[in-house]
């Protein structure tokens, strides 16, 4: 889930769109609040590590890893010879990702910056941004702003890989609700969870509702994505100078199709 350096205080004395539209992001960060949990649930995962090392420039080359969180895919990357920089919105998780890498011995840098605005002091031939990243843009000017912040990062002729749901109608068009346990902390958690599509705005409101074993509330989150069809994007891309090379239907490679869980786009900066 990374420009101007994101300030506080520019979202405390901003009231006009531009604020607004940092706060909609900044709001949107509650299932990020416990590192340590995001990495029992997702550390394991590495179908999108293994496919961006297969797509990575000469060794040593500088790659760019957006909404990095705790470094899951920053990390791997660093190892295999390459010039890595970290960007988040997340203090908790910069910590998190800044804590692995000093374990590791590995030399990557980490900057919180907001995706809309970055303002890194270089520019990289790759820039990755994975785990669904890009639909916590919720707004068409998110996009917008993102868009022009990466092409300002990716050196002509370079590539931006990122991955989205596919907004399968047939699996948005009615409400979903299901349960699942849990482990944290050392016990059980159960979480209800709920899911509402909103075809207007085309943003998918989550909420999770958490009990201990024996029903006691422990709380609840929510978190709000943004869906983009993919003829529709193919247009947002180009508008903001880039071709789309490869739209996967996963992170194996496997082709897109309509019923696809996800696509996964290699993307191509215009050299002009």
């Amino acid at each position: 889930m990374s420009i101007f350096t994101f300030i506080h205080s520019i979202m405390e004395i901003s009231g006009g769109i531009w604020g607004r539209d940092f706060m909609k992001t900044t709001d949107n960060l509650e299932k990020y609040e416990d590192p340590l949990q995001y990495d029992r649930q997702y550390g394991g995962y590495d179908a999108d590590i293994r496919f961006i090392l297969g797509n990575l420039p000469p060794a040593g080359s500088t790659v760019i890893d957006l909404a990095c969180g705790t470094g899951r895919i920053t990390l791997p990357l660093a190892e295999a010879g390459n010039e890595v920089t970290g960007v988040d919105l997340h203090d908790g998780m910069l910590a998190r990702a800044r804590e692995k890498a000093a374990q590791q011995g590995l030399s990557v840098r980490f900057f919180r910056q907001d995706c809309r605005a970055l303002d890194l002091p270089f520019t990289a031939p790759l820039i990755v941004m994975a785990g669904n990243s890009f639909q916590h843009f919720l707004t068409n000017k998110d996009q917008d702003r993102m868009l022009e912040s990466v092409r300002r990062h990716i050196e002509p002729g370079g590539r931006f890989i990122f991955d989205a749901r596919n907004p399968v109608l047939s699996e948005l068009a009615e409400p979903d609700r299901y349960e699942e346990i849990v482990e944290s902390g050392g016990r059980k958690i159960r979480e209800v969870h709920t899911e509402t599509y909103d075809p207007v705005t085309q943003i998918l409101h989550c909420w999770t509702e958490k009990f201990t074993e024996d029903g006691t509330p422990l709380g609840r989150d929510g978190l709000s994505l943004r869906y983009t069809y993919p003829r529709e994007l193919e247009r947002l891309l180009r508008q903001h100078g880039f071709q789309m090379e490869q739209m996967y239907g996963d992170w194996s490679g496997r082709p897109f199709e309509a019923e696809s869980g996800q696509f996964v786009c290699i993307c191509k900066r215009e050299k002009q």
